[in-house]
């Protein structure tokens, strides 16, 4: 095996000649538990650089399946994205970053600056937007924008140069947001091609057979059973976002591949209530955060799925994947198109901690600030119609997962209560499942189970 050395390359010589010295040296001398770190700086205009990491080593860049002669093959190549300077060191670029493990391009949405624009140092340039969330392009160094090399609507993949950025600000130009480039003049014609343009066309006689020729029908009038279509003047074409156009897609599977079926309940929710009006001045004197339904629709939900784990569990090939952990999806519905972030090991949260990652969860998707690892995973998701004022809906399963709870607005309706005709607050639940992997005995007594606990929310501390 390999000895590791950590060495700083900061001669300005070959680094082809220092990296091969390197590794050389690296084959025949013994000094473990370090690294060898390879520093290009003696080179312009480059983008990019790579460095080994040997076995037993590890660092947090992104893995390259690059092959390299010369290495080890027990060595991994990694490479870093860098902005790199010009010449004379006063412009920089700024690079798409790496986007997540699954996502390989994105799409230029808009950009925040304008050549000519002061930028500080991680201030947003441009946001690309992916398949689950957008990105902000931040500018590597402190300057002026130069110029825009990518334009809106540009497929970019990790490493795309997007803006030039220079740091002294020397001989750029400001351009407000409202100039336009100008398009380039038509020609002028030529001084041959003028005279003909000028020279009057002799005029034709019309005919007397031309005169007297009869006027174009009208058109034959539409029958009254036909359709009258709306003129395209009045229609606008919007293409898709990557987002909506990702939603579309993932919802569309599930329906091809899941025997989904609904089933219904409804709630009293009269109890809940009374708990959220009784304790919520000392819930947000004493946590910071403001008691909602949410909570404690979570608790009943992890307090189900541990009685009916089929719920939480998934069908993968011919096996059944039990998971032993918990991890809500909460759809969050945001300007930009439906997000589903993820409350992860919500078994073993209170009630204000759940409140307040849902909380921080919701203003990130709803700022479009929500990262790829916060959206990943999720064992079940809620969806909460009723922010809307839905009062009944089937909601579609979130795959991988089985299940999917749908959350329906509160309406006062009059409810038979100890014989009497009483008016409570009621809201319908919604349990769309698998019916592949979950039979419908288990879907009732799973929203059997929310039903008991909302209504009842003592059940929770006595575990009944």
């Amino acid at each position: 095996m390999w000895s590791v050395v950590r060495r700083r390359v900061t001669s300005a010589g070959s680094s082809a000649s220092v990296l091969r010295q390197a590794i050389q040296r690296g084959a025949s001398t013994s000094r473990a538990g370090e690294d060898i770190l390879l520093h290009p700086r003696g080179l312009t205009h480059v983008r990019n650089f790579s460095h080994l990491v040997l076995p037993g080593c590890s660092a947090g860049l992104r893995q390259s399946r690059d092959v390299v002669s010369i290495v080890h093959s027990g060595a991994t190549m990694q490479k870093w994205i860098r902005p790199f300077s010009s010449g004379d060191g006063d412009l920089v670029d700024a690079v798409v970053p790496f986007l997540g493990e699954s996502i390989s391009d994105g799409t230029v949405a808009k950009f925040l600056k304008n050549p000519g624009d002061r930028v500080e140092v991680d201030e947003p340039i441009a946001q690309i937007e992916t398949d689950k969330v957008t990105i902000d392009i931040v500018s590597p160094e402190a300057g002026v924008v130069k110029e825009l090399v990518a334009k809106e609507g540009d497929t970019v993949e990790p490493g795309t140069k997007i803006a030039i950025i220079s740091k002294s600000g020397e001989g750029v130009a400001h351009v407000a947001p409202s100039e336009k480039i100008p398009e380039k003049a038509s020609p002028e014609p030529s001084p041959a091609e003028t005279p003909k343009e000028d020279k009057p066309k002799p005029k034709r006689e019309t005919t007397a057979a031309e005169k007297t020729k009869a006027p174009m029908p009208p058109p034959p009038k539409r029958s009254a059973t036909e359709p009258q279509l709306p003129p395209k003047e009045r229609e606008r074409r919007v293409p898709m976002t990557r987002l909506r156009k990702r939603v579309a897609t993932r919802l569309k599977d599930s329906q091809n591949t899941f025997a989904m079926l609904t089933t219904f309940n409804e709630i009293d929710m009269t109890n809940l209530m009374k708990l959220r009006s009784d304790y919520k001045d000392a819930f947000v004197e004493k946590h910071g955060v403001k008691l909602g339904f949410m909570s404690g629709f979570v608790k009943a939900t992890v307090s189900a799925l541990q009685q009916q784990p089929i719920v939480n569990a998934v069908i993968d090939g011919d096996d059944i994947i039990y998971r032993d952990y918990i991890d809500i999806s909460i759809a969050v519905g945001t300007p930009k198109g439906l997000v589903v972030p993820v409350v992860r090991n919500s078994e073993r949260m209170n009630f204000a901690e759940i409140e307040k990652e849902i909380n921080t969860l919701a203003k990130k998707a709803n700022d479009g600030t929500i990262s790829i690892d916060e959206m990943a995973g999720g064992t079940f998701t809620i969806s909460n119609g009723g922010v809307y004022g839905s009062l009944i809906s089937t909601p579609i399963i979130n795959p991988p997962q089985s299940a999917i709870l749908g959350m329906h607005s509160i309406v006062n309706r009059p409810m038979v209560v100890g014989g009497n005709i009483v008016s409570r607050p009621m809201m319908y639940i919604a349990l769309t499942y698998d019916h592949r992997l979950i039979d419908g005995r288990e879907a009732v007594y799973f929203l059997r189970r929310i039903k008991d606990v909302v209504e009842d929310p003592r059940r929770l501390l006595l575990d009944i």
